[in-house]
């Protein structure tokens, strides 16, 4: 989760919200990303989106069979279903979305319903670092808009 953390403060530091993501394989990092749905002016190119796009190049494969993804916010409903699709083992996740989550806060796609793959879930890896990361993010955006 460490290596996602700092792939989070990369995503702070351009003003996208703070989430990072890494893929893992045998125990090595295959693909790491961070969000860049502003950079990119993309609501698509979420940390996890961008994360599973590496991993498969990578590997030549859109089956990520034996994969784990480690990511500081739980996955939305579009981030869930691409793990699922991408056949992701498992994944870790630091802090929770009360908003928008997809793997156990709002709904959990990942395993409430009967598609053909199910993704195991960690809930609470580095919760503290995660959820700081973010809470300084939005302080810090705040104070941006005010200075406006």
């Amino acid at each position: 989760m460490q290596e996602a953390i700092k792939e989070a403060k990369k995503a702070s530091k351009k003003l996208e919200v703070p989430v990072g993501c890494i893929i893992v394989k045998d125990e090595k990092i295959i693909a790491r990303a961070h969000n860049q749905k502003e950079t990119k002016t993309d609501t698509t190119k979420h940390a996890e989106i961008l994360a599973i796009q590496k991993a498969s190049k990578k590997l030549e494969a859109w089956r990520l069979l034996d994969c784990e993804m480690y990511v500081t916010l739980e996955p939305c409903s579009m981030c869930a279903g691409a793990m699922i699709q991408a056949r992701i083992k498992k994944v870790y996740i630091g802090a929770m979305d009360e908003k928008t989550g997809a793997c156990g806060s709002v709904l959990n796609l990942l395993q409430d319903y009967p598609f053909n793959h199910k993704v195991e879930i960690e809930i609470g890896i580095e919760k503290e670092k995660c959820e700081k990361e973010l809470k300084e993010f939005f302080k810090q955006l705040r104070n941006i808009k005010k200075q406006k």
